[in-house]
């Protein structure tokens, strides 16, 4: 028997149920939409290689001087891990000093080469010149005059880094909307008043794409000087291990290169979706 004799005396509740609230229910779909295709695909093709790979060098029998087996570099790489991680942090170092400078300087020169038509006319032609020039090809240079050691690798990693970012920065900001510099000026805007808040935000989709470059440079250009001018970090070890035919150990080191590239390629991605995700479409 209900506790309500007449219909009408039953409590009534207005509005609809409760809900949760929708970021909550949302975050789960939305987190899974995001970590399939920017995680968990390169993630799962990394695996299928490494597997290929073994079973490739397992069924033809490779000697392991020639080509050596996921599993015969991932091994070496847990059993020397400490020693192998300090010269990865040397590496790191030396990658992210240089890195820094070069960026900095760069986008500094570029952003007044920019500013003024004049300069660019005058100096982006002698950018775009030495630009051509290999970076690495310096590093004799870098041992004459500084000597032996991980300097050599920071300034190749700033020089490989500079002119890239200088030249396409300058270019960025000098190809701005000029009509847009204009109207600013006649409503009675400083020249760096546009610099500083139109043409540099402007152009920062073309500085973080420069970044993209730079940072596979600057990895390059450290290696390259670790192996001709030092006596520590990753290129060092690549170095001995193929003087003394440890072929695996060598590999050890790439895959270890090849992680720190990834690293910071993500760590970059990071910082441009936050920064210039206005220029770039939704869908």
């Amino acid at each position: 028997m209900s506790v309500y004799p007449d219909a009408s005396d039953k409590p009534m509740v207005s509005g609809p149920r409760p809900r949760l609230p929708g970021s909550f229910r949302l975050a789960w779909p939305a987190f899974l939409k995001n970590a399939v295709p920017d995680i968990l695909l390169p993630a799962a093709f990394a695996v299928a290689v490494l597997v290929l790979w073994e079973l490739s060098v397992r069924l033809f029998d490779v000697p392991a001087f020639v080509l050596p087996g996921p599993l015969q570099f991932l091994s070496v790489l847990a059993n020397r891990f400490d020693a192998i991680a300090g010269m990865a942090m040397q590496t790191v170092r030396s990658t992210i000093i240089g890195f820094a400078a070069g960026v900095t300087v760069g986008l500094t020169i570029g952003g007044l080469i920019g500013s003024s038509r004049s300069l660019y006319d005058m100096i982006n032609p002698t950018l775009i010149g030495f630009n051509a020039i290999p970076s690495v090809a310096l590093i004799p240079l870098f041992v004459v005059w500084f000597g032996v050691g991980p300097h050599v690798a920071v300034l190749t990693s700033a020089m490989v880094c500079f002119f890239p970012v200088t030249v396409i920065v300058a270019t960025a900001i000098a190809a701005s909307s000029p009509e847009l510099d204009d109207v600013l000026r006649s409503l009675g805007a400083r020249k760096i008043d546009v610099l500083l808040k139109v043409s540099i935000p402007r152009a920062m989709p073309q500085f973080f794409g420069s970044i993209k470059i730079a940072i596979t440079g600057a990895f390059i250009g450290t290696i390259v000087a670790e192996t001709v001018a030092a006596n520590s970090g990753i290129g060092y070890v690549m170095v001995v291990a193929t003087n003394n035919m440890d072929v695996p150990l060598a590999f050890a080191g790439l895959i270890v290169l090849s992680a720190m590239g990834v690293f910071f390629y993500i760590a970059s991605r990071i910082i441009e979706t936050r920064l210039t995700g206005w220029a770039y479409r939704r869908e």
